[in-house]
Parts: C-alpha cells; structure tokens; sequence
C-alpha cells in the first residue's frame, strides 16, 4: 500500500454512487462476444497461484469462459460512446440441477474479478458454490482487461521520521492536490462515468448477455457496496444476494477514514487484553490498562529516537510500534513479540522477530518488469475515480489537517499507524451520489465483530438504509467468510436454498503466546494464499 497516496488503496474500500431507478437493462445490444481465455505463460502464473495449488488452478483455468460486452460510456446515453467490459464464466458442474450464475466482486474499487472464479475454487473452502451455479467474474470497467485509463502515479510523500509537521503536511497537501487534479482532467467524460452506479449498470448488461432472467451476486468489501446499490438500481433482476465485511452506506473519505480509525483502536485495546494474560511471556504489562500504557510510552520513545539497527534498511519510528497494534488477532503473537522485542532492543543489530518483519528473509526479489501477460490486480485510476466521483467532503488543508490530529488524538494506540493525506481535495468532476431505498429481495449482510477495514456497525447502518438479514462472524479478519469452512457452508447453504443462520465464528484467536505463528487467508484481489503476519513499511 502507498501510505503517502490520496486515497488508500486496498482489497477493501468503499464508495457511493450516482443512480436512478429502473428495472431491466436498456433494449440496446446486450451481446457476449465468446473468445478464448488468455493462455497464461509460467512466469505469470508463478506469480498468480502458490506451487502447492497451481495443478488445481490451471484446470479451473481449462473450464473457464472468457468474453466481453460493448456497454455505454454512460447508460443515459445509450448510443454515444461505447466501452469493453471484460467476463469470464466457470459453469456449473452438475448441469441438470443448475440454479443460476453469481457474480463475484472481490472489492476495490477497482479490484480484478475476472480469475476471481478460478481463484475461489482454488481456495478449497467453497467448491459447493460451482456445484449448481455458474461463476461469473469480471473486470469491472476502468480495470484489467475492461477498457482502462492510468493516469501516471503521483510522486511519493518524502520519507520522514516521526509525527510528520504542520509544513511538511501543506506541502505534502499541495502535491497531492496538483496530481488529483491532474488526474481527473486526463479523461474527465471517462474518468467521470467510473462510478458505483455505472459498474451496477454493466452488471445488468451482463446478466442480459447471459440470458439470465435474474442474477446472483458474492461481493466482499467494496463489492458490498455494489451489491446494495445494484439491487436499488434493479430490483427485479437480481436473485440471492451474500455481502461479506460490508461498505459504509453514507460515504465520505472522512466518514470513512474515521470510522476505520475508531476500529483500528477499539481492536488493539482488545489485544492489549490478550498480551496482558500473557504477562510472563512478553512483560508489557499485567492488565490492559498497564499494556496500553507501556505501548503509548513505546511509541512516543520511536518517534524521539527513532531506531536505527545496522542490518535494517530504514529507521523504526512511532509508525512502526503502531502498525504492530492493528494486527488481526492470527497475527497477534507475532505483533506482541515485536512489541517485546522493540522495547527491549539496545542494538546494534535488530531484534530476530522485528528483523523479521522489516526485512523478511524470504521475501523474493520482485521482476524488474513483470511477465507482459500478467493480469492486472487492481486498477489506481478507477479507485481514485470511484472513491473521488462520490465524495462529497474534499476537504481543504486546514479542514484535512485538523481531522487527521483528531484522529492521532483519539486514537493513541494506532493513530500513528495513518498518514496525512489530501483525500479527494483537488478532484475537478462533480459530485455523484445516492439515497439508497428499503428493498425486498434476498440479502445476507456479513459484518465482522471486531474488523478494522469494514467496522462492524456499517453492516447494522447498511441493514437500516436497505433491510436484509445480518449474519454476524466473531472475528476480526475482513473477508474472511469465503476461507473458514464453517463459515463458507453458510455461504453454499444460503445460495442453494435461500436460508441462511445469524452467523460463525471465522478466524480463531490464538491460544499461542511465541514469535513465528502465522495465519494464512486467501486474496481474492490478488493470487491465492498469502503469508499473514505484518509487513512494514507497509507500501
């Protein structure tokens, strides 16, 4: 993640969206052109699935179906400009008992969904999904394989250790302010038309050019969103609906940083509640109040002497200890040996575990140029678009400033874990935005208790504006209803017969108390099994 870009990209964010009310798809051409599906070199797939899954990826690759529908650059004007969607389909296995297609959306904005199919039967924990059901995947426009815009990335905020300054924020403010302008004026009737609504739109094209008289749909993250606003769009084209670590329904990029704050903080007082049971083992502090209190002096320690060991490549700030506290609770073991570990450190060399994290010795050398077949993950130009066409806030520097010292102010465990950045400010298209409405058919809204990403009460705020049922998982780790078996039976259950219970138990918080514990989750924005445990510096 690039800390220092305007908006912060990641499989998860969220967005609203400019809409008005219809039924069905425009009586304009609705045609898939049918075609074969790229033929993946073995570099690119090295890169796109572990070794271990790779047999298992490559014949899901073998079932699938690739293709593309013509839609309008803007749905109002069905006969102006048009524009390439990218879809891919994984049919169904049991042929004579197929009940439909669901369309899977891993998040964004601007994330890949057109292996997304592939990518969950590779995972192992969902394959009762393609049993009756065709997947359907695609590359929402504004990304991979869809028609595209990239307009050149923003030069990176200067490193700085510490709290970064009043001047050096106007600066970094200013910058950011000239490329997000920029940006916006690159393609302003394309840039314009990438929104939450218009991808919606695509979606019903593309049930159309399935012959689907009704279309499911799996979204996580961002993909919630879309879920919400397509079934306000087209309520009577869309069938079961399942939305796991849903969006916030009233966006703006500082309802949203400030929501994500708060939870940031309200989970790592809960893991300092696990460190102190663990007292004998990591020596931070007995009960909560005495391991937070250890953590905030720690962290003001690194940001007056930032720490600098002779085999790390950059020096360990406050950023550092707080970017240890918004672990997800798999990671947590390691994140508290950390913790010990900083606390303890006289140097001249790092820490094992803190090494660990900052150099990782495993860590290959990325290509100086990636495979030129390798599909793109995720688009930055369609999440600035998505993100900046519905934000109403765009704050001016004295406005952004003064919630970013808020925010560090209220949140002295993890504040320091953000950066400063200008936001939307600067973004020169007009604001679209939408009033969602009650709906009628089904829906399952999975809110994660305790997650930092997707705070648990936009699901209870989602289930407000729209209805549905709210199936609650007991964790932390956002997404994670499509990797934990028990979790994704409901997933299975709920498609195949239109019920679903009030929730699981998702990711487990571990017992173990000493450095190496390593959770393993699944990224559906990306290749497949990734290594938990933290990274820093995170971009």
């Amino acid at each position: 993640m690039n800390r220092s870009a305007p908006i912060a990209m990641a499989v998860v964010m969220t967005a609203l969206a400019a809409a008005t009310p219809v039924q069905a798809a425009p009586r304009t051409s609705s045609a898939i052109t049918w075609q074969p599906c790229p033929d993946y070199s073995d570099d690119a797939l090295s890169m796109m699935v572990p070794p271990d899954r790779r047999d298992r990826f490559e014949q899901l690759l073998h079932r699938l179906e690739c293709g593309t529908i013509g839609v309008p650059l803007d749905h109002g004007k069905p006969r102006g400009r048009q524009i390439t969607v990218a879809l891919t389909r994984l049919p169904a296995t049991d042929r004579a008992h197929r009940l439909g297609g669901i369309a899977l959306n891993p998040g964004g904005p601007g994330g890949s969904g057109y292996l997304m199919p592939v990518q969950l039967m590779t995972m192992g924990t969902a394959d009762g999904l393609n049993d009756r059901y065709d997947l359907i995947g695609f590359d929402p426009r504004g990304v991979g394989y869809s028609t595209s815009v990239n307009c050149p990335d923003g030069p990176d905020a200067p490193d700085t250790l510490g709290p970064v300054t009043k001047e050096a924020a106007r600066q970094r403010y200013a910058a950011q302010v000239r490329d997000t302008n920029a940006c916006g004026r690159s393609d302003p009737a394309f840039l314009s038309r990438l929104t939450t609504a218009d991808v919606a739109r695509d979606l019903d094209r593309i049930r159309a050019g399935l012959g689907e008289r009704k279309l499911n749909l799996l979204g996580v993250s961002w993909g919630t969103w879309l879920g919400v606003v397509h079934r306000d769009l087209f309520p009577g084209t869309v069938g079961r609906m399942f939305l796991d670590s849903v969006a916030i329904p009233d966006f703006s990029v500082v309802a949203f940083q400030d929501g994500r704050a708060a939870a940031a903080e309200r989970n790592a007082r809960r893991m300092t509640a696990w460190i102190a049971e663990r007292d004998d083992r990591f020596g931070l502090g007995d009960t909560p109040e005495r391991v937070q209190a250890t953590i905030i002096t720690l962290s003001t320690d690194y940001d007056t002497n930032p720490r600098r060991f002779t085999d790390l490549p950059i020096a360990l700030d406050g950023s550092f200890i707080a970017v240890a506290m918004i672990q997800d609770a798999s990671i947590w073991p390691v994140a508290a040996q950390v913790l010990k570990e900083s606390r303890e450190a006289t140097g001249p060399a790092a820490p094992p575990t803190v090494k660990e994290v900052v150099s990782p010795p495993d860590s290959p050398e990325p290509p100086a140029e990636p495979p030129a077949d390798l599909p793109e993950q995720s688009n930055r130009t369609m999440n600035r678009a998505a993100f900046c066409n519905e934000d109403p806030s765009r704050l001016g520097f004295d406005a952004a400033w003064k919630a970013f010292q808020r925010r560090l102010k209220v949140n002295p465990l993890t504040g320091r874990a953000q950066d400063f950045n200008a936001g939307c400010a600067g973004w020169p298209l007009p604001v679209q935005t939408v009033r969602l409405r009650p709906g009628k058919s089904s829906l399952v809204l999975s809110g994660h208790r305790f997650e930092t990403p997707s705070p648990y009460e936009w699901t209870l705020d989602t289930k407000a504006a729209v209805g549905g049922h709210v199936y609650t998982v007991d964790d932390d780790v956002h997404g994670s209803v499509l990797q934990v078996p028990a979790c994704s039976d409901d997933v299975i259950t709920y498609f195949h017969t239109g019920t679903v219970d009030d929730g699981c138990a998702g990711v487990p918080v571990p017992t173990e108390s000493g450095p190496g514990t390593e959770a393993r989750g699944e990224d559906l924005n990306g290749t497949g099994t990734v290594p938990g445990g933290f990274r820093y510096p995170r971009s």
